[in-house]
């Protein structure tokens, strides 16, 4: 039996490059948990924030980051309500710990993997799947033939959510930073996306073409966010799951940070009843709280039979500074994930 594993840790928020390579003995298994050893970690920008103390939700004091994670089954709690067996291999969401070679976590936030996954894709899955789903159902309130407007649609959860829109009968829109981006969307079988340039609210127009936008998932904020918020059509919806322009380097840079918070769009709600659109806002972690909604939605996800996610880019654990300097730059497509040898 193994009695120990390798995390990657940082003492304290407020740098990235506090994050170092440890091994540290494992404790006991929880009555109700189960033990995954763990061969792929999805990455999020939410560890970023985290490292830096950006996020709401960072640990006080030490803590291990990452939020989800694909491996196999090694043992099972005396209590765990499951039928997964030691062998199964698994996906699944952790408040945190995922950059690790072995989690324990409650059954229910795990699913089996499906035939033909790797285990990368597996990793890929269950964090931006339920990012997309809960904004564009429960909060967007998506119906079949309406538009949808997807910020960063190359990303993790932006090229998630927009084969979700197409599964539910939407009609997305991505928006990207570059050609190479629109590129990638085209082979992934998009034909609507926007290059953001300096005209955004132009652009935008032009590909409306007159049609109404119901509903906008944005996770960047700033000048994109309040453009796509007047576009909408009456009763239209902007879910917002993040704010990527104050996306830090090594660590924040305080006074960006605060420049870019004094310039945020602001929204009235007596403006809101006069123009009947919506602003809605959510951060995932707080689904730790409601088990049965977090239950029933990663169920959603995996009934919604998708494809395989796109992983673009592929780290050693070893390498996971490397793998959170490559989300960061925002040049990648797809998901960027670790692997365990």
């Amino acid at each position: 039996m193994q009695k120990h594993r390798t995390v990657w840790r940082t003492q304290k928020a407020g740098a990235i490059s506090n994050l170092k390579r440890v091994e540290e003995p494992l404790a006991a298994l929880a009555l109700e948990k189960i033990r995954i050893e763990v061969k792929s970690v999805g990455l999020n920008f939410a560890d970023i924030f985290a490292l830096t103390g950006l996020y709401s939700a960072t640990p006080e004091g030490s803590f291990v980051p990452g939020l989800e994670f694909s491996g196999v089954v090694v043992e099972l709690g005396a209590a765990a309500d499951t039928d997964l067996k030691v062998g199964n291999r698994v996906y699944g969401c952790t408040r945190f710990g995922g950059y690790a070679t072995s989690v324990d976590v409650l059954p229910q936030h795990c699913r089996t993997i499906p035939d033909g996954w790797s285990f990368a894709e597996a990793a890929a899955f269950p964090a931006q799947s339920l990012t997309a789903y809960y904004a564009l159902t429960e909060l967007g309130a998506l119906k079949p033939g309406q538009l949808v407007l997807i910020q960063s649609a190359a990303g993790g959860v932006g090229l998630q959510a927009m084969r979700m829109v197409k599964k539910l009968g939407g009609v997305p829109i991505g928006t990207v930073g570059s050609e190479g981006k629109k590129q990638f969307l085209a082979e992934q079988g998009f034909a609507e996306v926007i290059v953001r340039g300096q005209d955004f609210a132009a652009q935008l127009q032009a590909q409306l073409a007159g049609r109404p936008l119901h509903l906008v998932l944005d996770g960047i904020g700033g000048e994109i966010q309040k453009y796509s918020f007047a576009a909408l059509a009456p009763t239209g919806r902007l879910v917002v799951f993040g704010a990527a322009e104050f996306t830090p380097g090594d660590r924040p840079n305080w006074l960006k940070a605060a420049w870019l918070y004094l310039k945020r769009p602001r929204y009235d709600a007596m403006d809101m009843i006069s123009s009947n659109k919506s602003v809605l806002a959510f951060n995932l972690i707080w689904l730790w709280q409601e088990q049965a909604l977090f239950d029933a939605l990663l169920t959603s996800c995996a009934s919604l039979n998708l494809p395989a996610p796109h992983v673009g880019h592929v780290f050693p654990f070893s390498s996971a500074l490397e793998a959170i300097e490559c989300l960061r730059s925002g040049r990648s497509m797809g998901k960027v994930t670790l692997f365990l040898e």
